[in-house]
Parts: structure tokens; sequence; C-alpha cells
């Protein structure tokens, strides 16, 4: 517990207006993005919103050495998948977008599944469950539960429906750095790991595969696609833990909050 830091009132305030901005970021992408764009045409548009419209900083750009504002993940593609001006989108792709911002010295991070054109119904069912596997995890955030209750109730949902967890990737503690602890597993066992405490903010942002939970990283050294070759998809938000429950900081307007787990 000793490397978690519990956030002030101050640094969540900082912190709740970060998410508040991405999920405006957001809301801009949802009138932007169809098919034949490249993922750099969004990569562009979405460094030239943060930048000249909210006065804020893409915290990815420069992160780990990575050149870029966001990771497009388009099909196949796990996470970290890398823009490019030659991966243009089509009609029935599934992209996630993942876009991380920095406003006064505190970072938040999303990511959000984009639908091109009609797609196959697999891609619907897995894009779905997957959304509903993050709200599984996030609902279960209170004090004094478990970072493996959330990671439980992920796994359930996802395997319940048919699909499977990703391993290698998993959210995190988040705040000055985009990186903190603690680490937030998608699977696991009930009532095991760091018990939450009022303060804490961490991102869920589970990936779900229609095939194996097997993965492998290209010879880019960033982009990571399932081994199968199966899709993927995959959902994020920045979760604070709250005296009573969770507060979604990045929540898009269009989503429904649902109620805490009182189990």
């Amino acid at each position: 517990m000793s490397n978690i830091h519990i956030k002030s009132p101050a640094e969540i305030e900082l912190m709740r207006n970060a998410g508040q901005l991405l999920a405006q970021v957001f809301a801009e992408l949802d009138g932007f993005i169809k098919a034949g764009l490249s993922t750099m045409d969004i990569n562009n548009f979405v460094e030239n919103y943060i930048v000249q419209t909210l006065h804020a900083r893409p915290a990815s750009k420069g992160q780990y050495g990575y050149q870029y504002v966001l990771n497009s993940s388009v099909n196949e593609v796990v996470c970290h998948g890398v823009p490019t001006a030659s991966k243009k989108l089509r009609d029935g792709d599934i992209v996630n977008i993942d876009i991380t911002l920095e406003k006064d010295g505190f970072i938040a991070d999303s990511s959000k599944m984009y639908a091109i054109g009609t797609i196959l119904p697999i891609a619907k069912k897995l894009v779905d469950v997957t959304y509903q596997a993050m709200w599984q995890g996030i609902v279960n955030v209170k004090p004094g539960a478990t970072t493996g209750d959330i990671g439980h109730a992920i796994q359930s949902y996802a395997e319940k429906h048919g699909f499977s967890v990703v391993r290698e990737y998993c959210g995190h503690g988040i705040g000055r750095e985009m990186h903190e602890d603690p680490q937030i597993l998608h699977f696991g066992s009930a009532h095991t790991g760091i018990t939450l405490k009022e303060g804490m903010t961490f991102t869920i942002e589970p990936m779900i595969n229609q095939g194996t939970y097997k993965t492998k990283q290209k010879k880019d050294g960033w982009t990571v696609v399932t081994r199968d070759k199966k899709l993927s998809a995959q959902w994020e938000h920045t979760i604070l833990v709250t005296s009573t429950g969770f507060e979604v900081l990045t929540l898009r307007n269009e989503e429904t909050l649902p109620e805490p787990n009182s189990e």
C-alpha cells in the first residue's frame, strides 16, 4: 500500500477536470470517425483538439518514447496499435481509440470502441460484452472491496458469454503519473489482492478476445495482436474510489451510470 497515492480533495478535483476534458475529446471523435480515414488522421485530429481547443497536453506523446497521442487498435489488435497513414478504416472494422490527457499536472485515461459502418454480429457481441464487462468491474469498486473483486467480476462475465480475458495487460493507478500503483487485473479471484480505499484512482480497461486470450507483440515493439488473429475489444475508464463506492472520472455524456454493487 505504501506506493499507492491516496488523492486529496484538491487533487481529485484536478483529476475530475482532466477526466471531463477527455470525455469531450471522445464527444468530438464521435462525429469524426468514419470509413476511409486513416488512423493517423484520427491521431492528428485528436492532437489538434486537445492542444488547440482544450489547452491540455496529450499525455501519451513522448511517454516511453511513443510518438503519438493515442493508440488505435483495429480488429485483431488487442492494444497499443500505432497510428499510421496507410491504415485506412473500412466498413466492418472495429477500432479501439485509447487516449490520455494531462491538465494541471494530472492525467486521465480512457478508451472507446467504434464500429465502422455495418459490423458482423460476432463483432457487435464482443464489443457489447466487453463494455458490460468493464461495468461489471466498476460497480464492484468501493472502500473495503479488493482488486480481485474487480477482476473476478470481469472474467466471470466475459467467459459466461464465450469470450476470454487478456492476461498480460491490466489497469493501473493513475494521477500525476500515467502508470501508478496498484495494478488492476481483469481476471482473478474475489476477496484477493489489494483492499480499495477512498481516494484511490485507477483505470479499469479490460481487453476481451473472441478466441484465445493469448497475444503476441509485433516487431514494431508496440502493437499487440491476438495470437489466433480473431477479434479483440477494449473499453476503459478512470475511476475514483469514493466514501460510498465509485465515481467515473471520464464518464461520457451518452453513458448511464449503473448502481454500485451492494452485495
